[in-house]
């Protein structure tokens, strides 16, 4: 496909990258047309790629982060691989690195180096806690950052934390790094100079974390783990039905709960019962509000509450596993499923989020370990012939 007329086409990205935060955010500028040059160590390349084999052979985390980009395979310690790290960031527009704690610095290859040799670049250093601090030269992964940050201690039920089932704080940071370089890349066009930031997994996670933290301020308590429920608002969550089904639905205000209470479970008098009029009253008595809620279902199926709920403009949703979302209508019936090439054929992948009307992302092949380092040393060669 032709990156012609994407909004990134002509920016050149260059990412010292594993895991998956960077190349996260890598490949979503890949995705809007940037030329993304992935370093990777010689033969197993990123540790991502042996994270599992379920995935055709690879690993499912990897595919899903690296689609559109090439991989140069170097060792930075070494003089010539570090002088081609050099001549690609001569006219590179971005680079991205995500090093263990110090290494960067050590190697002259932090984002303030960087853009003090190449005044241009837009350079983002990628940590686990940030510069400076009593944790800045601590490692991090997700979990970790997890636990530090308190969202465990408000993810589970209430008897058991439980850790976010995806790499929320991977990818919270990963986001960031990608509107990082957007605003980097804006500002250098008014005025012609790059930008050295960071991001890290831990203030990632404290931006996520601000509600749970100013709540816990304000009420001088944590909110509790409610498992599949609402913890400040009732109600919000599971919901067992005639068949035996679980139906999930939420209400936001008192709008909602009037329609409920009239629309769906017939008793319009219901909605000013003493013990549910207001949310607070309904949170301070949610068990016996569910067990009245699910006694009104009891006569019905999961489909008639679903119906019911719909009609009366009350959200909804069904508790479906992985294989019915794989299967979902919603993503069929948008057109939101298609393939990329592998090193061990077409896998399925999924348009990225934004939606440009009559612009079409660019999906191109995950690559193999340094599958483009002979084209690319090549290409260095004849620039530097042609100066």
């Amino acid at each position: 496909m032709n990156k012609n007329g994407l909004p990134l086409s002509g920016i050149t990205v260059i990412s010292l990258e594993q895991a998956i935060a960077a190349p996260l955010a890598s490949r979503h500028l890949a995705d809007w047309g940037a030329r993304v040059i992935k370093i990777e160590r010689a033969c197993n390349g990123d540790f991502c790629r042996d994270y599992d084999y379920v995935l055709n052979g690879m690993s499912s985390q990897f595919v899903w982060t690296n689609r559109s980009k090439e991989s140069i395979a170097l060792d930075i310690k070494e003089k010539d691989d570090r002088q081609t790290l050099e001549d690609l960031l001569t006219d590179a527009d971005v680079f991205l690195q995500n090093l263990a704690p110090g290494a960067a610095q050590r190697l002259g290859l932090d984002a303030k180096a960087l853009t003090e040799r190449f005044p241009r670049l837009i350079a983002c250093d990628i940590s686990g806690y940030g510069s400076g601090g009593p944790y800045s030269e601590k490692k991090a992964y997700d979990l970790l950052v997890q636990c530090e940050t308190g969202f465990l201690s408000i993810n589970g039920t209430e008897e058991q934390p439980a850790k976010g089932a995806i790499a929320i704080a991977d990818i919270a940071t990963g986001m960031y790094v990608l509107n990082g370089v957007l605003m980097a890349l804006y500002a250098r066009e008014r005025t012609g100079r790059g930008t050295a930031f960071e991001v890290s997994l831990f203030d990632a996670m404290t931006e996520w974390m601000s509600y749970p933290s100013l709540y816990t301020e304000g009420a001088g308590k944590p909110l509790k783990r409610t498992g599949m429920r609402h913890a400040t608002i009732a109600p919000y969550g599971p919901f067992r039905a005639g068949d035996g089904k679980t139906v999930f639905f939420g209400i936001q205000n008192q709008r909602e709960w009037l329609s409920l209470c009239s629309n769906v479970l017939g008793d319009p008098g219901f909605a000013t019962n003493p013990l549910y009029a207001t949310n607070p009253d309904r949170m301070k008595n949610r068990d016996q509000l569910e067990k009245e809620i699910e006694a009104h279902f009891s006569s019905m199926t999961s489909d008639d509450v679903l119906a019911k709920l719909e009609d009366a403009s009350i959200a909804n949703a069904r508790l479906n596993t992985v294989e019915e979302f794989l299967g979902h209508p919603q993503l069929s019936g948008r057109n939101r499923v298609t393939t990329v090439g592998t090193p061990n054929g077409p896998v399925t992948s999924y348009l990225p989020a934004i939606t440009i009307p009559d612009v079409q992302p660019y999906m191109g092949p995950v690559p193999a370990v340094g599958q483009h380092t002979q084209s690319i040393l090549a290409e260095l060669s004849a620039r530097k012939l042609s100066r």
